[in-house]
């Protein structure tokens, strides 16, 4: 059996430009870019997802991988990986935020522990809305329609040397602001009450200075701010859902859905 050089090339082309995104993709996206999953891992199911869809695509462009152009639309590919990725990454980013915000208000920004995700510490009241945000996402089967928007990504954008282009990424960088006003939408209740419960103990404070702020206040606010929390989580299921439908909004907008 013989083999030419191009042959070669267009079939370890067919397999790796796919690896790139959809790897990249991985890398960057909640749940699958968790520092609990493994790069052997992640690895793995990127190069099986990679010869699933590699029999569907059409023929890439037979470039030498070590090649300028091979070197640039490996670059395109791990972009497009990226950035899809990243999109969602802001959506869990933007309910960590949230959290954040309510535990400094109730007085428990100093107890933290390790977010799995990202790998550093963020507040447990964070840690709390990004568990109940990510079995949201699984219940709407977010990661099946991560995984079937990066593989139908190949079809709106084909493997070449264009890909993400200027306009691109300034849509991700105003993406930012949206990121921010849904964290603060889904911390204002919270954040609102706990603003009343201040004034109130600074009232009683003012008018009993015998009274001890500091063994009655802080205990005080911080089961109001578990009940809060409580009362006002309802408030995350339709800002999430929204959000996330942004999210994919802007993703579809990247691969050209």
């Amino acid at each position: 059996m013989h083999f030419t050089t191009a042959e070669i090339t267009a079939w370890v082309g067919a397999l790796l430009w796919p690896f790139l995104r959809i790897g990249a993709m991985l890398v960057a996206a909640p749940l699958f870019g968790a520092g609990t999953v493994t790069v052997r891992i992640r690895l793995g199911f990127a190069l099986v997802l990679a010869l699933i869809v590699a029999p569907m695509l059409p023929m890439p462009p037979a470039v030498e991988p070590l090649s300028l152009p091979g070197l640039t639309i490996a670059v395109q590919q791990i972009l497009i990986g990226l950035m899809i990725g990243f999109v969602l990454q802001m959506v869990f980013s933007a309910v960590t935020q949230a959290g954040e915000t309510i535990a400094l208000s109730m007085g428990l920004g100093f107890a933290s522990m390790v977010d799995p995700q990202q790998g550093a510490q963020v507040p447990v009241v964070s840690n709390y809305f990004l568990i109940v945000s990510t079995l949201i996402f699984l219940a709407l089967n977010g990661h099946v329609a991560l995984i079937e928007l990066t593989l139908m990504s190949f079809q709106t954008m084909p493997i070449s040397v264009e890909g993400i282009t200027r306009v691109d990424l300034w849509s991700l960088v105003s993406w930012g602001s949206t990121m921010f006003t849904y964290a603060l939408m889904v911390a204002l209740p919270a954040v609102a009450a706990m603003l009343v419960v201040n004034v109130s103990m600074g009232v009683v404070t003012r008018a009993a200075p015998q009274l001890n702020i500091f063994a009655v206040g802080f205990p005080m606010m911080i089961l109001l701010g578990f009940i809060l929390i409580l009362l006002s989580l309802p408030v995350l299921l339709p800002q999430f859902t929204e959000l996330l439908a942004l999210a994919f909004g802007l993703m579809g907008q990247f691969v050209g859905r």
